[in-house]
């Protein structure tokens, strides 16, 4: 999920094809094309602007409708819901890291299956990609991208991950899983999964979110080709 907008102009978007099986959207305000995982703008009066990405959570409807009890629901246009169950299909599957890539990808990284899905952090060019598979068994995750502390949430029961900068006023925290939630070792205070402190000595604190791009290892590796990959603790 992305702003809409560059350089201060609204845009509006129609998809223009499949560039390295990633798709391609143009806005109808410059006719510049963008590519989805790098979000810039590949040609055009736009060519080599970035579009900013917008804060989102990926989470199932249970947990979604928890957080935001008012929430609208978007109805899908006509000829999309019969599509829905194929989506799914592949979603699912994606879960367990079937499928192989897409014919016209570009570029192979044997370091995981092509169907993986990742979450993906770019902090001021240093790139990490998270796969799922390993989030489901450490659920929580203290680590250091761009030189910059980072703690990678995950809850298996709605397969829900968030991620922030790990640290409070300058200070680096380092956190663990507790009974409810999670604490930080330096001052022992409880936390949620997403980010504000509930008590302790830091009750009222929140964590700086970061945003996690979702992606199948094929999407991710070929636009980020340095990126390092999370390996959870041999133990």
């Amino acid at each position: 999920m992305f702003r809409a907008e560059a350089k201060g102009q609204p845009l509006q978007f129609d998809t223009a094809g499949v560039i390295g099986a990633n798709e391609v959207f143009k806005d109808r305000q410059t006719g510049s094309r963008w590519q989805q995982s790098t979000l810039q703008a590949i040609d055009g009066p736009l060519q080599g602007t970035h579009l900013e990405l917008h804060p989102f959570l990926l989470t199932d409807w249970r947990e979604w409708r928890r957080l935001h009890p008012d929430s609208l629901v978007l109805k899908p246009l006509p000829g999309y819901a019969e599509r829905i169950p194929q989506y799914n299909q592949v979603i699912n599957e994606a879960r367990f890291g079937k499928g192989a890539a897409p014919e016209g990808a570009l570029r192979k990284d044997d370091r995981l299956p092509p169907r993986e899905t990742i979450l993906g952090l770019d902090i001021d060019g240093a790139e990490k990609a998270f796969p799922l598979s390993a989030l489901r068994k450490v659920k929580i995750v203290n680590d250091k991208i761009g030189g910059r502390p980072v703690l990678v949430v995950h809850q298996p029961d709605s397969d829900t991950t968030t991620a922030f900068v790990s640290q409070w006023k300058e200070r680096p925290l380092t956190f663990a899983a507790a009974a409810s939630g999670l604490t930080d070792q330096q001052t022992h205070s409880r936390w949620d999964a997403y980010g504000h402190c509930t008590a302790g000595k830091l009750k009222g604190a929140r964590l700086q979110p970061l945003i996690l791009e979702p992606e199948f290892w094929f999407a991710w590796s070929e636009f980020h080709p340095k990126t390092a990959i999370y390996t959870p603790p041999s133990s």
